[in-house]
C-alpha cells in the first residue's frame, strides 16, 4: 500500500516572511511522517504563486525536513531557502533518527561521498567516519547519490548498503494529472470543503478501499483550494455529490472524468473556523484515513 500526499507550489503564499513560511512547511512535515505518507508531492499552481515563497522554496524546505539531521550540512550546505531551518520541528522518522539497538535490522540513510574500485564506496551515513562498503551486485551508486545502510554492529562497526528504499517519506514535485496518474495511485481523494462529509459509515466503506489499494491525497494552498486550482465551480461539486449522498458506495461520474480524483471529501465537516489552513487539513484528514477496517 502507498501513501501520497500532494500539496500545491504556493503552499507558503500567504506567510509573511521566510521565518513563518518555513515553519508552516514544517507541520507538513510532520504530517507526513507521523501518518508514514510514502511520497509527499508538490505539484505546481502557477496561478497562486506569488514569487516569493513559490516551488523551488518549498520543494527545498521539505527535502531539507525529509534528510536526516546527521546528513543535512554535507546534503544541502547553505542555501538562501534554508535561511529559517532552525524552527523546523523534528520529525523523529526511524530514517533520520536511527536504531540505538546492536542488533540487525537498524537502517540509515546515508550519502556516498567516494565510489572506489572494485566496487566498493565510502559512505557517510552519521557515524564518526565515513566507512566503506562494498556495492550489492547489480546496484549502481555515484558520489552523492543518498543510500539505504543497514548497521548490525556499531562497535566495532558492521554494516552493508541494501537496496531498498529508506524509511520516511521521499519528497517529489510533478504536476496533478502525472501524480494522478501513477499506477500505485490508489484511491485518489481531493481535500475539500466542497466535497462530501466524512461520516462513520463513509469511513467505513472507505477505510478497506484505502487499506488494500493505498492513497493519493491532493491538498490546496491558502485562500486556494483544489477547486480555484483546477478552475473547476465549487457549486458543480456539491451539485454531483447531492445525487448521490444515498449511496456511499458510489462515486459522481462525470467528476470523476473531469478532475480526475475518485472523490472529493470534506474531511472537516463541522469547521468551527472561517478557514483550515492546509497543514492543519493534512492532520484532520490523515488521521481518519489512516484507520483501518
Amino acid at each position: 500500500m502507498t501513501v501520497s500526499v500532494l500539496v500545491p507550489s504556493s503552499l507558503s503564499r500567504e506567510a509573511e516572511d521566510k521565518r513563518e513560511a518555513t515553519r508552516k512547511l514544517g507541520y507538513v512535515a510532520r504530517a507526513a511522517t507521523i501518518f508514514r505518507a510514502d511520497r509527499l508531492i508538490v505539484y505546481p499552481d502557477p496561478g497562486g504563486d506569488d514569487g516569493r515563497f513559490g516551488d523551488g522554496f518549498v520543494e527545498t524546505v521539505l527535502r531539507y525536513a525529509a534528510t536526516p539531521p546527521y546528513l543535512r550540512k554535507e546534503a544541502w550546505g547553505k542555501r538562501d531557502e534554508l535561511e529559517a531551518v532552525g524552527v523546523l520541528p523534528p520529525l523523529r522518522a526511524p530514517s533520520q533518527t536511527g536504531s540505538e539497538s546492536n542488533g540487525s535490522g537498524s537502517t540509515r540513510q546515508g550519502i556516498v561521498t567516494e565510489v572506489g574500485p572494485e566496487g566498493r564506496v565510502r559512505v557517510n551515513c552519521g557515524l564518526q567516519h565515513p566507512i566503506s562498503l562494498n556495492t550489492p551486485p547489480g546496484m549502481e551508486v555515484g558520489e552523492g547519490e543518498r543510500v539505504t545502510v543497514r548497521i548490525s554492529s556499531r562497535r566495532p562497526v558492521r554494516a552493508k548498503l541494501v537496496d531498498e528504499p529508506s524509511p520516511g517519506f521521499a519528497v517529489e514535485r510533478t504536476d496533478l494529472p502525472a501524480a494522478l496518474g501513477r499506477e500505485d495511485a490508489g484511491v485518489r481523494i481531493a481535500a475539500s470543503r466542497y466535497g462530501e462529509p466524512l461520516t462513520v459509515g463513509r469511513l467505513e466503506t472507505l477505510a478497506g478501499r484505502v487499506e488494500r489499494d493505498g492513497m493519493t491525497v491532493a491538498f490546496g494552498a491558502p485562500e486556494r483550494g483544489l477547486p480555484d486550482i483546477l478552475g473547476i465551480d465549487q457549486g458543480a461539486i456539491e451539485a454531483a455529490y447531492a445525487d448521490t449522498e444515498d449511496d456511499a458506495n458510489v462515486e459522481p461520474s462525470d467528476l470523476r472524468t473531469e478532475t480526475g480524483f475518485d472523490l472529493w471529501l470534506n474531511t472537516v465537516p463541522n469547521q468551527g473556523s472561517a478557514v483550515v489552513r492546509t497543514e492543519e487539513a493534512l492532520f484532520a484528514t490523515l488521521a481518519p484515513l489512516s484507520l483501518r477496517a
